[in-house]
C-alpha cells in the first residue's frame, strides 16, 4: 500500500480525561485509504526530548467529514505536546504504516475485539468496518476504573460491548479473561490490542478454546519503516519488524 507524507490540518482537539485526548486531522483533498490496524507516525514539534516521530494507531477514518482520528495517552513530553495543538494546527504525517487486522471471510463469522487501555484505539475503526461487512462483531473492553474506559458510547453505536474494570466501578469487576461472555459465546476469532500480560493472557483462553486470535504488538517503533530495528519481535519465523511485518500478528506466530 502506497505511504504518503501529509501535513494534515486539525479540526479538533478532545480532552477524553486527565490522560487521554481525541485528536481529529483532516486535508482538503480525500484521505488515503487506510486500514484497520494500520498506524501512523507523528512529527512531534517543541518538543527537545522528541527527536523520533512517534508511532500512534488509526482509531477511526470518518469518510463523511474526511476525518482521521488519533487517541492519544499523554505519558511524556512529545504527546504532553500533541495534546496541547489547536484547531487550525498542522501535524506532519507518515501513513499509513504496517500491516492491519484479519478482515471476516464471510458474514457468518463472529468476531470479538478485545482491548485493553489505550489499546481500545484500533478496535473502533476495525469494528465499523466488520459491521459494514455484515458479520458480527462484539467489543470487550478493560480498564482500571469506569473512568478509564475510552470512547464507550462510540463502541455502543457500533456493536454489543462488555467491560471489565479492575475496581469493579463499570461493567464486571476484574480483567478481561474473567468476563462471563467468554463462557457463554464462542467467536470465531479474537483480535486484540492492549497491554502485552492481558494479550498473553487472552492468547492463553484463545488457544485452550480453539479460537483463531490475533494481537497488535505496540513494541518501541522509531522510524515505522523497517530500518532501524528496534522494534523486533522473535517469533516462530525468526525476529520479524513489528512495524513492517506487523503489528497485528496471528498468536501462533509468537514466542507466548
Amino acid at each position: 500500500m502506497k505511504k504518503y507524507l501529509l501535513d494534515l490540518t486539525v479540526s479538533s482537539v478532545e480532552r477524553l480525561n486527565d490522560r487521554y485526548v481525541l485528536i481529529k486531522l483532516t486535508q482538503d483533498s480525500p484521505l488515503p485509504e487506510m486500514r484497520p490496524g494500520q498506524f501512523v507516525e507523528i512529527k512531534v514539534e517543541n518538543s527537545p526530548s522528541t527527536f523520533l516521530r512517534r508511532p500512534i494507531s488509526i482509531n477511526y477514518v470518518d469518510r463523511k467529514s474526511n476525518e482521521l482520528w488519533l487517541l492519544i495517552a499523554v505519558v511524556g513530553d512529545g504527546t504532553r505536546q500533541l495534546a496541547q495543538l489547536t484547531e487550525g494546527s498542522k501535524l506532519n504525517c507518515l501513513l499509513p504504516l504496517g500491516n492491519g487486522f484479519t478482515m471476516p471471510a464471510s458474514t457468518d463469522e463472529h468476531i470479538l475485539l478485545v482491548g485493553g487501555g489505550v489499546g481500545v484505539a484500533p478496535l473502533l475503526y476495525f469494528g465499523k468496518v466488520i459491521r459494514d461487512f455484515g458479520a458480527d462483531v462484539s467489543f470487550l473492553l478493560g480498564a482500571r476504573s469506569a473512568k478509564d474506559i475510552l470512547e464507550l458510547e462510540k463502541f455502543r453505536s457500533i456493536g454489543q460491548v462488555f467491560v471489565t474494570t479492575e475496581d469493579g466501578s463499570l461493567g464486571e469487576k476484574g480483567f478481561v479473561t474473567n468476563h462471563s461472555i467468554l463462557q457463554k459465546k464462542t467467536f470465531t476469532r479474537i483480535s486484540m490490542c492492549g497491554p502485552t500480560p492481558m494479550m498473553k493472557a487472552m492468547g492463553a483462553f484463545a488457544r485452550k478454546a480453539g479460537t483463531d486470535c490475533e494481537a497488535s504488538l505496540e513494541n518501541m517503533m522509531a522510524c515505522g519503516l523497517g530500518a532501524c530495528l528496534c522494534c523486533v519481535e522473535k517469533t516462530t519465523e525468526g525476529n520479524l519488524r513489528v512495524c513492517q511485518d506487523g503489528p497485528v500478528f496471528n498468536i501462533n506466530k509468537l514466542l507466548w
